[in-house]
Order: C-alpha cells, then sequence, then structure tokens
C-alpha cells in the first residue's frame, strides 16, 4: 500500500541533505546515498535511513531524487539496480536537479510504461533556503502526476511556478535561469575585482553596490562570499564553482541547439572553466573571482 504520507530522498548531498530534513518536519521520510556519512547526518535531522535505495522508495508515493547529471539519473532509475523496477504504483519521480532538456521526455516515457510518473522539477536557492523552505521550483509535469507531489514541492518552496504540462519544460525554464545565475555571479567577480584594484574599501563598495541599480541577487548573495575567497580555506561552500560548469555546459549546448548566439554566457562558462582548471573546483562557486584576480590588492602589495 503507498502513501503520500512517506517520501523517498535519493542522494543526500549539499541540496537533498537540507531538503530532507525539511520534508521530515511534516512527512515519513526515507533517505540513501552512496555516502555512508550524508546518511548517518540525514538520521540525526529525522529521516529514517535506508540501506539502499531499493529499501527507501518501497511504499513511497513521492520520490525525490538529487542527483548530478542526466548519466547519473539514467544509471540511478535503469541501471542494473535501477529503481524503476522497485517503484510503487502510480508514484511521482520529482527531479530537483538541473540536468538539461536532452532525454527528459523518453526518461518520462519509460517511467510510465512502469506505473510510475516524472515531475520534472529543477529547484534554485542553495542549500539554506531549501533547509528553510524557501525554494524556487519549477514544473513541468503532467496535472496527475503534479497533484501527487504537489504537497512535497510546496513543503519545500516560498515559489511554486508551473511553467508546463511536459516533462522538460521546467529543465528548460532552469537552462534560462542558470543562463542569468552564471552570468551574474561572473559579472559580480568581476565589478568586484575591479573595485579592489582600483583602491575601494571592499565592503564599502559590496553595501554601495547592493543598495543601487547595479544591486542583484547573486552580488548581493555571492559577493560576501567573494570577498572571503582569498581567506585562508576560502568562503563556506554552498554552492561548488564546478556545479556552473556543468550548468553553463548546459546553457551552450541548449543555445547551439537552436542556433542562438549567446556570447556573454560562453564568456562566463569560460570563467567558470579556468577556475575548475586552477583546481578551484570543489570551492564555492564565489571563489571564481580568484580567475579573474588571482590576488587581492593589498595580498600582492
Amino acid at each position: 500500500m503507498t502513501s503520500t504520507s512517506t517520501v523517498a530522498v535519493i542522494g543526500l548531498g549539499a541540496m537533498g541533505l537540507p531538503m530532507a530534513a525539511r520534508l521530515a518536519q511534516r512527512f515519513d521520510v526515507r533517505g540513501f546515498d552512496i555516502a555512508e556519512q550524508r546518511v548517518e547526518l540525514a538520521a540525526e535531522q529525522g529521516v529514517a535511513p535506508a540501506s539502499s535505495a531499493a529499501e527507501a522508495v518501497a511504499g513511497a508515493q513521492v520520490v525525490l531524487v538529487a542527483v548530478r547529471t542526466g548519466e547519473h539519473l539514467l544509471e540511478l532509475l535503469f541501471g542494473e539496480s535501477g529503481l524503476a523496477d522497485h517503484l510503487a504504483e502510480g508514484a511521482a519521480v520529482v527531479l530537483t536537479s538541473t540536468v538539461g532538456t536532452d532525454g527528459i521526455a523518453e526518461i518520462a516515457d519509460r517511467l510510465a510504461s512502469s506505473g510510475a510518473h516524472l515531475v520534472d522539477a529543477p529547484l534554485s536557492g542553495g542549500p539554506v533556503r531549501a533547509g528553510d523552505g524557501d525554494l524556487l521550483i519549477v514544473v513541468g509535469a503532467e496535472p496527475a502526476a503534479l497533484e501527487t507531489a504537489r504537497p512535497v514541492l510546496e513543503q519545500l518552496s516560498s515559489t511554486l511556478s508551473i511553467v508546463g504540462e511536459r516533462p522538460g519544460d521546467g529543465q528548460a525554464l532552469k537552462t534560462v535561469n542558470q543562463l542569468l545565475c552564471g552570468v551574474h555571479i561572473a559579472a559580480a567577480a568581476e565589478a568586484l575585482a575591479l573595485a579592489d584594484a582600483l583602491g575601494l574599501d571592499r565592503e564599502r563598495t559590496l553595501e554601495a553596490l547592493t543598495a543601487g541599480a547595479a544591486g542583484s541577487f547573486m552580488l548581493g548573495n555571492r559577493g560576501p562570499r567573494a570577498l572571503q575567497a582569498y581567506d585562508e580555506g576560502g568562503a563556506e561552500v554552498l554552492s561548488r564553482l564546478d556545479i556552473f560548469v556543468k550548468d553553463m555546459g548546459i546553457v551552450g549546448a541548449a543555445a547551439r541547439a537552436h542556433h542562438l548566439a549567446a556570447p556573454v554566457a560562453a564568456a562566463a562558462e569560460q570563467l567558470f572553466l579556468l577556475g575548475e582548471a586552477q583546481g578551484l573546483g570543489e570551492l564555492d562557486d564565489s571563489a571564481v573571482i580568484r580567475v579573474v584576480a588571482p590576488t587581492r590588492r593589498g595580498d600582492a602589495a
């Protein structure tokens, strides 16, 4: 017997763990991750640990998936130990990751043949907002599947935007979203590096910029962390730089597929690629400022 009060969360990484903890405030949540330490951390926050993904999804009507790439998604669902064979009848598989539109319709069709449904629901906001239920979630899903997943999506989001009735519509809008996010992070890094080169006080500059027309969410959110990027250990990692290597790659591929020039996005992608090549991939994405300016003005002096 299935139950909409039971939710499985597969992938307890930077986003999956706080989402699972948030959901555990309202639902019975089972969690699984290939890293045992992440499962233990989730258990401390009220998430029932599962020894396998198949055990986690047994009887769950909503299965929230947080994986890194489309390849990981395919392996998880249809690989040698794929979840598709273990899903409850009518279960909604909620894809929260940004993986691009390629193959999403086919995945939805394969799940449907197993009696399950795909809810394409990539999200934006970062780990802190995930734990607070303050995410932006954009959804492409058939109405019946959406209604199954809606209580879970509402628990996680402050803004739930239904952008279409086809799986893939959510990924399409998230691709557009990531174009802007990646460009804004790169532009914020360049601006703060220039302010430093001009001898301006970093904190006062950031305060002034965020209060005026140049302000943006990314400047206000990443700016303080960019100023910490040169400190020992760098800023707290809330969104890894190599995630934007992936996401801007998705943006570029989508633009090329539709013969659309996206020169600003391409320039931002190159900054993130350079950062990854310089060993910054596991650092917070605000560390891209170190690609623009490897040292601070005061440090160089």
